[in-house]
């Protein structure tokens, strides 16, 4: 089921508990009455943004009677328009307006990476990553990414094991403490719909950064974006999903979103032991997104533009070495593969990789799983920008 937009209702001078400057039950001024989210977590961005626009009566750049400097605005300064979601979940909440102006803010968030105006965006936040599962990209990507804009950060590695989760604490109670110290939470967990359970409980932005074989939606998002600077369209293109398509989330992720432009074809190359899931499947034919399955790899690359790799996930067969063993391996990406790639096409990969894409690979101008991971810091700056701050 798509997580529908945020939807704006009607109230009157509403008082917005603020995390912040010690607003709390803070009341918004008369010409705020009117339309106003629903949504508690917007209804804060909103306040915040109100309150962030007020000038500073002693501080220098800003206007008041002792001063006849005028405020400076900058460029990426909040238009006061507020992002539609309250959570990043799934990418089901995606549309392809959200996600054309998602992918504006990332390309200025590419211009301006190590900027001083970046460094002022979100200068007073506090992010907390709750990570239950390993990570090495996103983690740091979103550690780097709140840095970048000047905010702060609260991580804990290995949740599972180093947190209250270890004594038996519920992810709901976790949650509810850690939003007491922060302003928004990265969660990755084991665990598939646990994001969802987190964003259920908070009232805070919370993003999904993985939830067991559920979905990567920012991950997702990324990958998107690398598709559309590395080809220079999303529509009509040819994508080929190998590897683990039954437990990977971010091969779910990615064809929900690619399920929104047209001209789209999907083709799954997969061992029989990971095909791609039925939901999935029945999704693209619901949106009308041609999709084929094969097993012919070599053929499938002389056809597409994309072709996103991803390793089979040892983790997701328990005891079933087996069915690992027999998965592993199959499909590999090497230099004779890439011989049979379009010139234009790529070779994406969420990483890490094991040995289903080969070394030598790498040098291959094709090769854009390292822009990919890069890609990353200026998605994730992006969304946490939006979530907190707005346009």
């Amino acid at each position: 089921m798509e997580l529908p937009l945020t939807k704006p209702i009607h109230y009157n001078a509403l008082q917005c508990p603020l995390p912040y400057s010690g607003r709390s039950r803070a009341r918004l001024p008369s010409s705020w009455d009117g339309v106003f989210f629903s949504n508690p977590k917007c209804r804060q961005r909103q306040a915040r943004t109100y309150f962030a626009c007020l000038p500073s009566p002693n501080l220098p750049g800003t206007t008041n009677k002792h001063t006849e400097a005028p405020l400076k605005q900058s460029s990426l300064s909040s238009t006061g328009e507020m992002f539609p979601l309250s959570d990043v979940i799934e990418a089901q909440q995606f549309d392809r307006n959200l996600l054309s102006r998602i992918f504006e803010v990332a390309r200025l968030m590419e211009v301006l990476e190590k900027g001083a105006d970046a460094q002022n965006i979100l200068k007073g936040y506090l992010m907390a990553t709750l990570f239950y599962e390993p990570s090495t990209r996103t983690r740091l990507s979103f550690e780097s990414a709140m840095k970048r804009l000047g905010g702060e950060v609260l991580t804990t590695e290995n949740a599972r094991e180093f947190s209250s989760a270890a004594k038996g604490e519920t992810l709901e109670d976790t949650i509810r403490t850690v939003e007491g110290y922060s302003d928004i939470i990265v969660l990755r967990h084991f665990d598939s719909g646990a994001a969802r359970q987190a964003a259920a409980a908070a009232t805070i932005p919370v993003i999904n950064a993985g939830d067991g074989p559920g979905q990567h939606p920012t991950q997702a998002l990324l990958d998107v974006y690398t598709i559309m600077r590395e080809i220079g369209r999303l529509d009509d293109i040819k994508v080929g999903l190998v590897g683990d398509l039954a437990n990977g989330r971010t091969v779910r992720s990615l064809a929900y979103l690619l399920g929104k432009y047209s001209g789209i074809k999907l083709y799954f190359v997969a061992p029989d032991v990971v095909k791609m899931k039925d939901d999935i499947k029945e999704y693209l034919t619901s949106k009308n997104v041609e999709w084929e399955e094969s097993s012919d790899l070599m053929d499938v690359a002389s056809k597409c533009d994309v072709i996103y790799q991803t390793r089979i996930q040892r983790e997701r067969f328990g005891d079933r070495t087996d069915l690992y063993a027999e998965a592993r391996g199959k499909f590999i990406i090497d230099k004779s593969l890439m011989q049979r790639l379009q010139s234009h096409a790529v070779v994406l990969h969420p990483l890490p990789r094991l040995d289903e894409i080969t070394v030598d690979v790498d040098s291959d101008h094709r090769a854009a799983y390292f822009r990919q991971a890069k890609n990353g810091l200026y998605i994730r700056m992006a969304l946490l920008k939006l979530l907190l701050v707005g346009w």
